[in-house]
């Protein structure tokens, strides 16, 4: 590819996954990934400060979903706002087809598996504000963080494989699992 082709960052991540995939994480280098992509291993670090970061580069999801909070409807509980959100964020997702060979290399790798725990604890960093202005006590704003990026993990897979489903509806059939398993329905009496 010649270098001056468009979307460096983007044939960057394409190389990269591609280069996890076939020879695995840890045997590929920068190097390899910058000539893959058809740039020099310089051009690398204008967009990614290590190999790692290559998978999880970009802050649209956390711009993303702090703005949804930010504007939900008022009447709206802050679980409601949070579980709103995270349901719209398949508008700024990658393709499946792309995130599905993601979740695979992440999965079979320690370090990434790591780093993708850091990027969730940095969304739910970026999200706590948002709930406390929505007047969240501190206290309580990780916990519900958590409990609604559990049920977001829990949706994600799903929609990866359910092309014609919505994450939205997910979302939602995640939350109710969730309420049954907290609150089961009380026994019947006959």
């Amino acid at each position: 590819m010649p270098r001056w082709e468009s979307d460096a960052q983007g044939r960057l991540e394409r190389a990269a996954l591609e280069l996890f995939e076939t020879q695995g994480f840890e045997r590929t280098s920068v190097a390899q990934i910058a000539g893959a992509a058809g740039l020099k291993e310089r051009s690398f670090y204008r967009y990614f400060p290590d190999k790692r970061e290559v998978l999880f580069a970009g802050n649209e999801l956390e711009a993303h979903l702090v703005a949804q909070v930010e504007a939900a409807d008022p009447g709206l509980t802050p679980i409601e706002a949070l579980l709103a959100a995270l349901g719209t964020a398949e508008e700024i997702f990658r393709p499946r087809e792309f995130l599905l060979r993601r979740a695979r290399v992440i999965a079979a790798n320690p370090a990434l598996a790591e780093r993708d725990l850091i990027k969730l604890a940095a969304i739910a960093d970026a999200l706590a504000p948002a709930l406390e202005r929505r007047g969240v006590e501190p206290g309580k704003v990780r916990f519900m963080i958590d409990v609604v990026l559990a049920i977001h993990r829990r949706a994600m897979p799903r929609w990866l494989a359910e092309p014609d489903t919505t994450l939205a509806q997910l979302m939602a059939q995640a939350a109710a699992e969730l309420c049954e398993v907290v609150a089961p329905p009380a026994p019947t009496i006959r």
